[in-house]
C-alpha cells in the first residue's frame, strides 16, 4: 500500500483561489481538504452603511454572477421593509436573472469544464480525437462558437439592467427600468438567435420542445440513439464521451441537497416576505437528505467557523452571524485551514449536516412531489440519482439542462410583460426590521440575511453557493461537500491529477486559474498545470 500527499493550488479557473490537498492511497483519493485562500470581508464593508448599500457592493463579489447578487439582495430589502413589487418587475427581474445564467451555461461548459476532456489521459478513448476537435481550447470547433454565442443573453440582461455585469438597476418596490416593445421585440430576437445557433442547433442537435420530452434515464439514453443529430450534437457525444471515459464514477459527495429556489410567479409574491418564499417560487426550493424531501427553512441554516479563519466557537445563523477574521497562521495552529465558512443546514432527525448546492440540487428539488401549477416538477435528474449514483457526470448534465428549462421560461415571461403598466413602487423605508433574500446562482443557493437598526444596517451576512460546497470541515469533523466528493476518486497519473479538476469544476466553484501539484511529504513540485492554453 502506498500513500502520497498532493497539495493543488489552486485548482479553479474563475475567480480567487482554491488550494486542495488529498490524499492519495493506492491511487484513489482517500481524503481530502479544500482551503479558499482569499480573505473577502464584504459583510465588515457593509456594517453601518446605507440599507441600500448591498444593491452596490454585493454585485461586486463576483464578475459572473453579480445579477444574482443583485437579485437576492433586493429582496432582503423587499422583506425587511415589507414594499409592494408590481408583476412587471418580478419578470423583469426573472427575465435578467436567467438571462444571466444562460450565459454561464455554455461559456463554463467549453471555457473551464469541456478542456479537460481534452488531457492526454485519455488518449486511449476511440473518442478521444474528436474530443480534441470539437473541445480543445480556442480552436476546438465547439468552443469557439459556444464561447462566442455565450454572450448573446447576458445582451437582453444590459437592454432591462443598462449594463452587463454590475447593474443595480433591482431596487426594493421595482426595477429601475421601462422597457419598451422595441425592447422586448430585441430580446426576443437575440434570444432565438441563440437558441437556433447554438442550444438547438450545437448543443442539442434537436428542438428545445423535443429535449424537455426526456424525464428519465432511460428516456435520455434512448435520445442519443434517436437520430443521427442528436447523436452527433454536442450533447449527443458528451454523453457518449463521459461513459467511454468514466465521469459517471466518482465524484458522488454527500448525496444531500438544498436549493433555496429562485423565479417568482408574479401574482403570488407582490408583497414579499420570508414566509411566503417557498409557495411563490417557480424554480422550486427543498431539501433532499436521506433519501426524503423536506421543505427549506432559512431559520434552518447556520455557520461554522471550527476550520474557518475567523473567531468563534458556536455554530451561528446568518442573522446573529459574525465575520470577525484572525491571522492565518495563528488560525493554523488551532486546525483552521479556510478562509470560507462552513454553511450547515438542520435537517429533521439529522441535525446539522453539509448540503450540496447547485443545478443537480435545483433538479432534485424539482422532483419533489406536490408541485403547484407554476412550478417546476421535473422528474429526471432524482431518477438518474437513484439509478447512477450522483456524481460528474450527472452533476454536469444538469448544469446544461437548465439551458432549455430556462430558455423557455425567459420567453414566456418576455410575452407576460404589460408595457403601460408599472415597473416600480415607491416604498416605505422603515428604521429597523430583518430580512431574508435568496436566488438561484448559476452555481447554486445564493442568499442574503440582513438586519437593519437605526437605519442602517447593523448585520449582512453573505451565504454563498461556492461557500456551501467548498466550506471545510465543521465542529463535528464532517467534511465538506466537495471535500467529500473528492473521496474516491481515481488518481491515473499523480503528476497530473485531471480527475481532481473534474471534480471541483463540476461544482464550478467560484475560485481560479493555474494549477501547481506538489508532494506534500518532501514539497517537490510534482507539476504545473496549463489552463485554457496559458501559464
Amino acid at each position: 500500500m502506498t500513500s502520497v500527499d498532493l497539495f493543488v493550488s489552486p485548482l479553479g479557473r474563475v475567480e480567487g483561489d482554491l488550494d486542495v490537498r488529498v490524499t492519495i492511497t493506492d491511487g484513489v483519493v482517500t481524503s481530502a481538504w479544500t482551503e479558499a485562500a482569499m480573505f473577502r470581508g464584504f459583510e465588515m464593508i457593509l456594517k453601518g452603511k446605507d440599507p441600500q448599500a448591498g444593491l452596490i457592493v454585493t454585485p461586486r463579489i463576483c464578475g459572473i454572477c453579480g445579477g444574482s447578487h443583485l437579485y437576492k439582495s433586493c429582496y432582503a430589502l423587499d422583506t425587511a421593509w415589507k414594499t409592494y413589487v408590481p408583476p412587471n418587475a418580478t419578470l423583469v427581474r426573472n427575465i435578467a436573472q436567467a438571462c444571466e445564467t444562460l450565459q454561464s451555461i455554455p461559456r463554463y461548459f467549453y471555457a473551464l469544464f469541456a478542456v479537460d476532456l481534452t488531457n492526454k489521459n485519455y488518449a486511449k478513448s476511440k473518442l478521444y480525437d474528436e474530443a480534441v476537435r470539437r473541445f480543445a481550447p480556442y480552436v476546438g470547433t465547439s468552443y469557439q462558437s459556444g464561447v462566442v454565442l455565450s454572450n448573446k443573453p447576458v445582451e437582453v440582461y444590459a437592454i432591462f439592467g443598462g449594463q452587463w455585469p454590475h447593474s443595480s438597476f433591482m431596487v426594493p418596490g421595482g426595477v429601475m427600468s421601462a422597457p419598451g416593445l422595441a425592447d422586448v421585440t430585441r430580446a426576443t430576437a437575440i434570444l432565438n438567435h441563440w437558441k437556433d445557433n447554438w442550444l438547438e442547433k450545437q448543443w442539442l442537435g434537436c428542438s428545445i420542445d423535443r429535449w424537455m420530452q426526456i424525464r428519465t434515464w432511460d428516456d435520455m439514453m434512448a435520445w442519443v440513439e434517436e437520430n443521427e443529430a442528436q447523436y452527433n450534437s454536442d450533447c449527443g457525444f458528451f454523453i457518449r464521451y463521459a461513459l467511454d471515459v468514466g465521469l459517471h464514477k466518482y465524484g458522488a459527495g454527500v448525496g444531500n441537497y438544498l436549493a433555496t429556489g429562485t423565479y417568482f410567479e408574479p401574482s403570488l409574491y407582490e408583497n414579499p416576505t420570508v414566509e411566503g418564499r417557498n409557495a411563490a417560487l417557480i424554480n422550486r426550493s427543498g431539501v433532499y437528505a436521506n433519501g426524503q424531501f423536506s421543505e427549506f427553512d432559512q431559520a434552518r441554516v447556520s455557520e461554522d467557523v471550527t476550520h474557518s479563519f475567523y473567531e468563534g466557537n458556536r455554530p451561528l445563523h446568518p442573522w446573529e452571524g459574525e465575520t470577525r477574521p484572525i491571522d492565518p497562521e495563528v488560525g493554523r495552529k488551532q486546525g483552521k485551514y479556510s478562509w470560507a465558512k462552513s454553511p450547515r443546514y438542520e435537517v429533521p432527525d439529522m441535525g446539522r449536516v453539509p448540503l450540496e448546492v447547485g443545478p443537480l440540487a435545483r433538479r432534485v428539488a424539482a422532483a419533489a412531489p406536490g408541485a403547484a401549477a407554476h412550478q417546476d416538477d421535473d422528474p429526471l435528474f432524482l431518477d438518474m440519482i437513484q439509478k447512477l449514483g450522483p456524481s460528474v457526470f450527472v452533476r454536469q448534465m444538469a448544469r446544461m439542462h437548465e439551458g432549455p428549462k430556462y430558455f423557455t421560461w425567459v420567453m414566456d415571461w418576455l410575452a407576460r410583460l404589460e408595457l403601460k403598466e408599472s415597473f416600480y413602487a415607491k416604498p416605505v423605508e422603515p428604521l429597523s426590521g430583518k430580512g431574508f433574500g435568496s436566488t438561484e446562482a448559476a452555481r447554486g443557493a445564493l442568499s442574503d440575511w440582513i438586519v437593519l437598526e437605526d437605519g442602517k444596517i447593523e448585520n449582512y451576512q453573505v451565504v454563498t453557493p461556492t461557500a456551501w460546497n467548498i466550506g471545510p470541515r465543521d465542529s463535528l469533523e464532517v467534511r465538506g461537500p466537495i471535500e467529500e466528493a473528492l473521496v474516491g476518486s481515481p488518481i491515473v497519473d499523480q503528476e497530473d491529477p485531471v480527475e481532481l479538476g473534474h471534480v471541483a469544476r463540476s461544482f464550478d466553484s467560484c475560485l481560479v486559474c493555474t494549477v501547481h501539484a506538489y508532494d506534500g511529504k518532501t514539497g517537490r513540485e510534482l507539476s504545473k498545470f496549463v489552463v485554457n492554453g496559458m501559464v
